[in-house]
């Protein structure tokens, strides 16, 4: 029997990741695209770990199913470390341009020394039967006085990334995955998954 693994996205952009590393260990991936009910799951923890735990555990005893959750964002040092879990909806619901702004609003005039941040992403694998897996990834960087990139989404273009001297949005697919807090939270999440799964 092929075990299912459901991951709470509907982002096919991070199914496919997700596919990518589980299915080579047998798993069939599904996500909350493949479920016909509409689910609504209140995120009501004040951490990044808390809110992915309330999702994957929802769905794990809800489905009986193995379910992964993630919950991440951006922690800036000035402003106590907002957004932090409310990173998505700052200025309202999912505006990245206004979320931006807001940022760069109350940053303005504090020098660069004190613009130190960091994303953090947190991954916590549900089974009905057994404790959570909790893995973890974050990396630091500095918010910009102006966006700068193309690329990325979010946050990305105010991120600045000093070892590579650019901007998240500024990176190419490889180089932000080789070093982003996802990246970082997935490698630790591949290491202890095979001894947590058997």
């Amino acid at each position: 029997m092929v075990e299912k693994l459901l991951i709470a996205t509907k982002n096919e952009g991070k199914a496919r990741e997700y596919r990518s590393l589980f299915e080579p260990k047998g798993f069939e991936v599904i996500t909350l695209n493949d479920i016909p009910e509409k689910i609504e799951i209140e995120e009501n923890g004040t951490t990044f770990v808390e809110n992915a735990t309330i999702k994957a555990k929802a769905l794990a005893d809800k489905y009986q199913v193995l379910a992964l959750a993630d919950d991440s964002g951006l922690a800036i040092d000035q402003l106590n470390g907002e957004p932090g879990i409310y990173s998505a909806r700052y200025a309202g619901d999912h505006d990245d341009e206004a979320n931006k702004q807001k940022v760069l609003t109350k940053l303005e005039g504090v020098p660069r020394e004190k613009r130190t941040a960091h994303f953090h992403c947190a991954i916590v694998v549900c089974d009905p039967n057994k404790p959570k897996l909790v893995a973890q990834g974050q990396v630091d960087g500095v918010i910009l006085t102006a966006p700068q990139g193309e690329g990325g989404f979010g946050y990305d273009p105010l991120f600045y990334y000093p070892p590579f001297e650019k901007s998240f949005a500024q990176l190419t697919m490889e180089q932000k995955n080789s070093v982003s807090h996802r990246g970082r939270a997935v490698n630790e999440l591949m290491e202890q998954f095979d001894q947590w799964w058997k």
